[in-house]
């Protein structure tokens, strides 16, 4: 996965509008990828599901806690990929009461599947949903990357969680921060 570049997709994003009238005063807007990552340092976690005990109450929320410490490392955004749509990513962030990290739904799957990400979690009852993965993303090239082991035992109930933690994610990116100075 590393030295390739992430996929040109465009997501589909709900974003506020205060001259849409009505309850719910939002709009459609793509997000594409590539052209919002152009020239930037990012960091992206994908998880198999909002709403989800692990996504919930581990992943997302610890890197929430992290975000100023990514944004420290000179990291310009940190973005959650999960293959939900819109309005379920939305309800999920308000749910977490997430101020930081930013939430992008890849409903279709589209970006995960040409990650190579997307398995079957059928049995389960969730459909085609993204493996536990965290990437560095510089100028849309993947530098470094992390995913939790068993992808290829997707059939069980495991849904493992450690080597995508944003501790470790951080402590790649001091290191090559680190690598550089000396460098330098």
């Amino acid at each position: 996965m590393l030295d390739r570049q992430i996929p040109d997709v465009t997501l589909k994003t709900r974003v506020r509008d205060e001259t849409v009238d009505g309850p719910n005063p939002f709009r459609w807007q793509d997000f594409n990828v590539r052209e919002e990552f152009a020239g930037k340092k990012i960091v992206i976690f994908s998880l198999p599901g909002a709403f989800t005990p692990t996504c919930s109450n581990e992943q997302c929320p610890n890197y929430e806690r992290l975000y100023d410490e990514f944004r420290a490392a000179g990291i310009d955004e940190v973005y959650c990929v999960s293959v939900n749509d819109a309005f379920v990513m939305f309800q999920w962030g308000k749910n977490l009461g997430l101020q930081k990290v930013k939430l992008l739904p890849d409903g279709s799957g589209d970006f995960t599947r040409r990650m190579g990400m997307l398995i079957d979690k059928s049995h389960l009852g969730f459909g085609m949903r993204s493996w536990r993965y965290a990437m560095l993303v510089d100028d849309n090239k993947v530098v470094e990357w992390f995913e939790e082991p068993g992808i290829n035992d997707v059939g069980s109930d495991s849904d493992p969680y450690g080597e995508t933690a944003p501790e470790k994610l951080l402590e790649a990116i001091r290191a090559k921060a680190g690598q550089h100075a000396e460098a330098a």
